[in-house]
């Protein structure tokens, strides 16, 4: 027989066959196929590719196939799901695998590929988060060979070689990785006697292993051991490898098994927006800067992550309504804001100094003077610029920054420039500007050009801002910390996007939420909605540029409304509320379908049904006047809007030239009556085609649908939950599947997503398999049947946190309603004692630790309720700590910690108390299990000891 290696030449024009293997479960009409990068296996043509054939084995659906290639064949591939036409169903996510022939194959023989299906789950160790942050103590490790059995010893008709490979990225220093099982040649469950692993880059290991035949089928599992003699063996059954005569007897065995199985890793961190931030050396604000001594803090407290709101520029106004961080004025440029001026030049004159102390001592106020803080320092920032200008424009490190970034940069300095010029950035008001051309652009930013100083200035800034970002940005990744960013899901439809690329926004639309835990009259942001369509034709290009910016500084980031990629609540440009919108996309109620169930009066339905008992009981004695203004009686006693006041739009602006509102009350309350005649329809035509329609949200609490007969009622409460909650799960399934994982393949991020409100049905699973991590938050569950979430139960792949930016502190919202801390003391503590009127430190390690001893890969903390863990920063009023209201379109972002970082680094205590709750939870840690204290003993006594205000430390939950 001729040893491995040493074959005849008659084999050498033989191809090799190589034969795939991959367990999985589809569904009826569904098949699985492999497509590679080369032609064998359809050159990334998917109808081209190899379908793979089903069989039951040992209880798995397997599928398999086989090509042949020539000896020295590499290539890359992937798994797919498809239908009968070899449509795309979904496929797997991870990086493209790698199809590398063992050396020595020669001609005739056969490789066998045994793979896993890779989720997104699975390549969350090659995520940025933790491959360059959490374990980037496993990258120093050398690259080597596997430990390669010898192959002159190798029969083939005895003997099969097998590559063992697995995925481990939790390695701590001077351990290793082995294979341990049933067989002498893995030690017969013996570490002394296992195959050593060897580091392959990028956390694989692997090594090959002859084995003969007879010693199949055996059974194996991978540990981790130290050289201090610790052994970590992986969790779950053992894993096993047989051979199966059917498929041909294979001389070369690879086996792709996937991660290394063990407690997953779990992590804590902070959450604040960089605007609130306080320090001692700012300015009125925070700034990026502040981050170093954020991430100090971070660090001793035992946390990984500090998260923020989004930092791009959003100077639309020129005023405080500019506060609002999710309406970007460019999603590329960075905020002035968070500029530290004091490190612009390393001489600066005395004058300047004089200003900047001055400006520090105005500006050390309570709360965020947005436009006073942008005056201070954009006019400092123009005094040093002017002394300084020539030597940063001509450096090498402004030039590195310029060439890798001009594609957005002269875009944003250009608008900025005529923003300011035309004293709007509404750029439909620029006349010859109006209309974005390259053209004009490279006249507008010419050297030649007279304004060219004032766009060098935008220039300028965004370097330094970028500078100070990305130091503050390279310091958290030396000190293990993950810096996490959040992702709008809107522009602002007077920006530089808009501009730049009319063709990608539905500039007639607006976009919102429906009605939810944030707001009963729904939420309208004022961003026009994506065209999606146009974007796909170039790959979702901007986004992919926008991610590719985004993870220049930060490893992780937070997908606002994730549900914007599968459906978007959308609104007619006149609308102000967000209440009568419909889903883009969604499958519309058809006129012919609606007939067929007996509707056929849709002028009835579609138009706000105003009857005079319902002027009259909205504006008493003075309805006569409101009817003479606002409507004209079209049958007896029903009413329709006039032309001029028949959007919501319009009713505003007709009311604040009303000279007679002053009899009438509250121009506010006047507005609200008349947008609630309005928005009493219970169909929404379609714009675009008068015969389609959809269900106006909560249509059965409009009065034009009590009022309709029991027959049209049933029809329209089925219809409704029709629309709502069935038809649409395919479409807005497929619909996500093609734009969220363009996103996720353009960086190498940590993806989280904000999946609260309504949620389809379809969101979770869609979440999960491509690898996103959601949101939980107690006080607004998922489940329909909670008040308030048990974390205990959350799953792996998700954030837990007490609160968010978008609703009342955890002590706010303790304090704002009696009846709910019964409920909550009843429910979650276990007690019908009386909580405690006031959030006491106590309440707040309570639900503190509820969180970070949950399943969720992370327990990310505003900094306001950790604070609430010690008595002394209680002192502001829990309402000041808020710091968004989403019932408020105009709310200013303005919240300042009134402590600063510096103290809270000198406080050793509230660090110590945090680090112990995070310790004491198995956060951080190495991969491992962590026993569950029990829950309270003695729920009798809790009640007193947090009315007692004392810190109840053995306040734990299972």
């Amino acid at each position: 027989m001729s040893s491995w290696g040493f074959f005849s030449d008659s084999r050498a024009t033989k191809p090799v066959t190589v034969c795939f293997r991959i367990p999985y479960y589809t569904q009826w009409g569904q098949s699985l196929l492999v497509c590679g990068s080369e032609r064998v296996l359809g050159s990334w043509d998917v109808k081209k590719g190899l379908l793979l054939t089903p069989a039951h084995r040992g209880g798995e659906l397997v599928w398999s196939g086989s090509v042949e290639v020539p000896t020295g064949f590499t290539c890359e591939y992937s798994y797919y799901v498809v239908d009968d036409g070899k449509n795309v169903l979904r496929w797997e996510m991870g990086k493209r695998r790698k199809l590398l022939l063992p050396e020595g194959v020669r001609g005739g023989d056969i490789v066998k590929n045994h793979d896993l299906w890779q989720t997104g789950s699975d390549s969350l160790p090659f995520r940025s988060a933790f491959k360059d942050v959490i374990f980037n103590k496993c990258q120093d490790l050398a690259v080597d060979s596997p430990l390669t059995a010898s192959h002159n010893k190798f029969d083939e008709n005895d003997s099969i070689l097998v590559h063992f490979r697995i995925c481990c990225p939790n390695v701590e220093k001077d351990a290793t990785v082995c294979v341990i099982g049933s067989n002498p040649k893995l030690g017969e469950w013996k570490i002394q006697g296992g195959l050593k692993l060897a580091y392959a880059g990028e956390s694989m290991w692997h090594a090959d292993c002859l084995v003969e035949k007879a010693l199949f089928p055996f059974k194996y599992k991978y540990c981790k051991y130290g050289k201090a003699g610790n052994i970590s063996l992986e969790i779950g059954a053992q894993r096993e490898l047989s051979l199966d005569s059917t498929e041909g007897t294979a001389n070369y065995t690879v086996l792709s098994d996937g991660m290394f199985r063990e407690m997953p890793w779990r992590g804590a961190g902070v959450a604040i927006p960089m605007f609130s931030v306080r320090s001692e050396e700012d300015l009125g604000v925070g700034e990026f800067l502040d981050l170093k001594l954020l991430v100090d803090w971070a660090v001793d407290s035992g946390f990984h992550l500090v998260q923020l709101l989004p930092i791009n520029d959003t100077s639309v106004h020129g005023m405080w309504w500019d506060s609002y961080p999710y309406s970007s004025l460019s999603v590329f440029a960075l905020h002035p804001l968070y500029l530290r001026v004091q490190q612009l030049s390393k001489s600066m004159p005395d004058d300047i100094k004089h200003d900047i102390l001055r400006a520090k001592e105005e500006l050390n106020k309570k709360d965020v003077d947005y436009e006073a803080t942008m005056a201070a320092k954009l006019a400092i920032a123009k005094k040093i610029f002017a002394l300084e200008k020539n030597s940063i424009l001509k450096s090498s490190a402004f030039e590195k920054f310029f060439a890798e970034n001009e594609e957005w940069l002269k875009p944003y300095a250009a608008f900025c420039f005529l923003r300011d010029f035309f004293e709007t950035a509404d750029h439909s008001q620029w006349g010859r500007f109006s209309h974005f051309s390259k053209e004009r652009l490279e006249k507008l930013v010419s050297e030649e050009s007279l304004h060219h100083e004032v766009i060098c200035f935008h220039y300028y800034v965004q370097f330094h801002l970028h500078m100070q970002l990305s130091e503050a940005a390279e310091y958290a990744r030396k000190k293990g910390v993950i810096l996490k960013g959040d992702l709008p899901i809107g522009v602002d439809r007077c920006s530089v996007d808009t501009w730049v690329y009319p063709n990608l926004f539905r500039m007639n639309t607006s976009t919102g939420a429906p009605p939810d835990y944030f707001d009963k009259n729904g939420q309208n942001w004022g961003f026009p909605t994506y065209n999606w369509e146009e974007m796909s034709k170039d790959n979702y290009g901007w986004w992919r540029a926008r991610l590719t910016q985004m993870a220049k500084y930060f490893t992780a980031y937070r997908i606002d409304h994730i549900l914007g990629f599968f459906r978007i609540w959308e609104l007619p440009d006149h609308a102000m509320t967000g209440l009568v919108g419909k889903f883009r996309p969604s499958i519309p109620l058809s006129q012919e379908e609606l007939e067929r169930e007996g509707i056929w009066d849709f002028n009835r339905m579609s138009r706000p049904y105003i009857k005079q008992e319902f002027l009259q009981e909205k504006f008493g004695d003075s309805w006569p006047l409101i009817a003479s203004n606002f409507f004209h009686e079209y049958e007896k006693q029903l009413y329709e809007f006039k032309e001029e006041c028949n959007t919501e739009k319009k009713i505003a602006a007709k009311l604040k030239s009303f000279s007679e509102k002053s009899f009438l009350g509250s121009e506010d309350k006047i507005r609200r009556s008349l947008f609630d005649l309005l928005q009493n329809l219970v169909l929404i035509r379609d714009p675009e085609d008068p015969k389609k329609f959809y269900p106006r949200f909560n249509l059965e609490d409009t009065s034009s649908f009590t009022e309709l007969d029991d027959q049209s009622k049933n029809v329209l409460k089925r219809l409704y939950y029709d629309y709502y909650f069935q038809r649409q799960e395919s479409l807005w399934s497929q619909n996500a599947l093609k734009t969220l994982p363009v996103l996720l393949n353009s960086s190498d991020m940590l993806a989280c997503g904000e999946d609260l409100g309504l949620i389809p049905a379809c969101v979770h699973p869609v979440m999960q398999e491509l690898g996103l991590v959601g949101l939980r938050i107690q006080r607004m569950p998922s489940e329909p049947d909670l008040e308030f979430g048990i974390p205990s139960q959350y799953g792996y792949m998700t954030v837990c946190a007490p609160s968010c930016h978008d609703c009342s502190t955890l002590r706010a919202w303790w304090e704002e309603d009696e009846e709910r801390r019964r409920r909550f003391f009843k429910s979650v503590v276990g007690t019908d004692e009386l909580p405690p009127s006031k959030c006491v430190p106590g309440v707040a390690q309570f639900v503190i630790r509820q969180h970070i001893e949950a399943p969720s890969m992370w327990a990310i903390f505003p900094l306001q309720d950790l604070l609430a863990l010690k008595e002394e920063y209680m002192t502001r009023p829990a309402t000041e700590e808020t710091i968004n209201d989403p019932t408020n379109p105009k709310h200013y972002w303005r919240y300042r910690v009134h402590v600063t970082l510096e103290a809270l680094m000198k406080d050793k205590d509230l660090k110590s108390t945090i680090k112990n709750l995070v310790q004491g939870s198995g956060r951080s840690c190495p991969a491992v299990a962590v026993e569950k204290q029990p829950v309270l003993s003695s729920v009798q006594g809790l009640a007193g000891q947090l009315n007692g205000a004392s810190a109840r430390e053995a306040l734990v939950v299972s």
